[in-house]
């Protein structure tokens, strides 16, 4: 039997995946096409889910997730009288990808989620008082759900888009606390909330044979890196956050690099979130 050059290719990238695309990046290509620094075609759809009380999808290349938020009302806490609460979950599932396992959150949906967090909380993203309904009696917690619906890579910056972009055309009912106690919502008066920063992320790959660093890395090209690095900063180009996940091998000029290509990243995503809520 004759094997076609294509058969070829496929048996040497699934035998020898780190050689298979070392061999592009020596010629300062990727394999799906893309240039060092090109992020995946990226589509943002504002108000996915009608049920919800703000809801965006975003598309990163192969990647998909959609977000949901929910509004409901709880005690604040006693430190904190005049705050609400914002809780991002991140789901990955059988569904998006078979690396998943049903059951206990994954690892990686879990530090997704535990970042996001953190991050919403240090860098003063969103204004948890504007969720105050009375002080020390009533508040507004979000619940905001991310779900993956198709994994390729890259899903932390796929999930900070769809949630930020879903606050940014968040409205809640007016609501009162009633003498007796009873949270008393007006469904026909709506306050918007606003994020006092946009935050983008903006996620690379970093490669030491050769010395390269990938912009928005699809599921093979993450699977096979050892280093990465998430740089966060809102649409003013000031850092929320600097997080890197594995080796110690960038350079200073390798850092400068990302956060440059950040930077025109995140103009192209404060150009497709003004388009999604038009």
């Amino acid at each position: 039997m004759v094997v076609t050059t294509t058969n070829n290719f496929e048996i040497f990238r699934r035998i020898q995946p780190h050689e298979y695309l070392k061999r592009f990046l020596d010629q300062k290509v990727r394999p799906d096409g893309r240039a060092l620094s090109e992020f995946r075609k990226t589509m943002i759809t504002s108000g996915a889910i009608s049920t919800a009380n703000a809801s965006a999808m975003v598309r990163l290349g192969g990647t998909t997730v959609v977000c949901g938020i929910k509004a409901e009302v709880c005690e604040p806490k006693i430190d904190l009288p005049d705050q609400g609460y914002l809780v991002p979950n991140v789901e990955l599932s059988p569904l998006c990808s078979p690396k998943f396992n049903l059951g206990a959150p994954s690892e990686k949906a879990q530090s997704i989620s535990q970042f996001i967090h953190k991050l919403f909380v240090k860098s003063q993203v969103f204004p948890l008082e504007s969720l105050c309904i009375e002080h020390g009696k009533a508040v507004w917690v979000l619940y905001a759900d991310i779900v993956c619906l198709n994994y390729d890579g890259n899903i932390l910056d796929a999930s900070l888009l769809a949630l930020t972009t879903a606050l940014k055309d968040l409205k809640l009912p007016k609501a009162q606390v009633s003498p007796s106690m009873v949270v008393e919502a007006d469904p026909n008066e709506f306050t918007s909330i606003s994020l006092s920063r946009f935050p983008v992320s903006s996620t690379f790959c970093i490669f030491n044979n050769p010395d390269v660093i990938l912009s928005d890395p699809n599921d093979t090209e993450e699977s096979l890196a050892k280093e990465t690095v998430t740089i966060v900063m809102d649409l003013d180009h000031q850092l929320c956050k600097i997080y890197k996940n594995g080796g110690i091998t960038i350079t200073t000029d390798g850092l400068r690099q990302c956060i440059d290509n950040a930077k025109q990243r995140t103009n192209q995503v404060g150009s497709l979130v003004d388009e999604a809520i038009l």
